[in-house]
């Protein structure tokens, strides 16, 4: 998962409101491919991809590991990442717990960065309906570190509509960021439907684009959709564009998940 500013992130896959649940009763495998184009003010901007294998212990596990590398301008950066969530039933909820983390380098045309982001979250599913998440997320990267708390809520109106709110607000290093998000799903049988908007102030780092000016404001707007092809093969196509303080970033990414292995039984 990219450290950006919100849920339009180069790996949006767009999975139904119980993705989770839907996996096979025994342990299953997938490979995950995207690819990105983007442009850039100023630059001639450029493009990018990730490979990951997501594995399935059961319905209520999955590890992700993978790797990534993006060119923007003249900076280009690479970076692995290990992703892990379990969910269990306490009392009268599910409750997932998450945690990720992304290591990696990066050279900005002249000087090299490190680039290492963590973060660890829990999600509290109520009634089927409502869910609300509280995440921590550390930032360093190039010449931007901070701490990054974020809140969010998320409301499944029917089978087909769901809305999410969250806000983000950083403490501590100089991220200098405050972000409010709203998006809204929808689920059908034929193709899965997503867009969303983000506004605030936020470092540009965060929305992955490399140079120092902390403290701009971003608006963000993203559309996207996904379908699954004989329960084996998902293809997500999304496009997300952002304005910081009128530096513009518009990319497009095309995303595959390919299931291995046997179908097996679903629930």
């Amino acid at each position: 998962m990219r450290a950006g500013a919100g849920a339009a992130m180069t790996t949006v896959l767009l999975l139904g409101p119980c993705a989770v649940a839907a996996a096979s009763s025994t342990s299953v495998d997938r490979i995950s491919v995207t690819g990105n184009g983007s442009t850039l003010s100023g630059t001639d901007g450029g493009g990018g991809g990730s490979l990951s294998w997501l594995h399935n212990f059961d319905p209520d596990s999955i590890v992700t590991l993978g790797g990534e590398h993006q060119k923007l301008g003249p900076t280009h950066w690479n970076f692995g990442s290990l992703t892990g969530a379990v969910t269990r039933t306490i009392g009268d909820g599910r409750y997932t717990f998450s945690g990720e983390a992304h290591e990696g380098t990066g050279e900005d045309g002249v000087h090299p960065f490190k680039y290492h982001i963590d973060a660890a979250g829990v999600t509290g599913t109520y009634f089927h309906r409502l869910s609300t998440l509280l995440e921590y997320r550390y930032i360093d990267v190039e010449t931007t570190h901070g701490h990054l708390p974020k809140f969010q809520l998320a409301y499944l109106w029917t089978p087909h509509w769901l809305t999410t709110v969250s806000y983000s607000q950083s403490a501590g290093g100089n991220l200098g960021t405050r972000l409010t998000a709203l998006r809204v799903d929808h689920y059908s049988p034929v193709v899965n439907l997503m867009a969303g908007g983000v506004y605030g102030q936020a470092s540009a780092t965060i929305i992955q684009v490399f140079f120092n000016s902390p403290g701009h404001i971003l608006r963000e707007g993203y559309v996207g959709a996904s379908k699954t092809f004989a329960r084996r093969t998902e293809v997500s196509l999304t496009g997300d564009f952002q304005n910081l303080s009128g530096t513009k970033r518009t990319t497009v990414t095309l995303g595959f998940i390919f299931r291995l292995g046997s179908l097996g039984a679903q629930h």
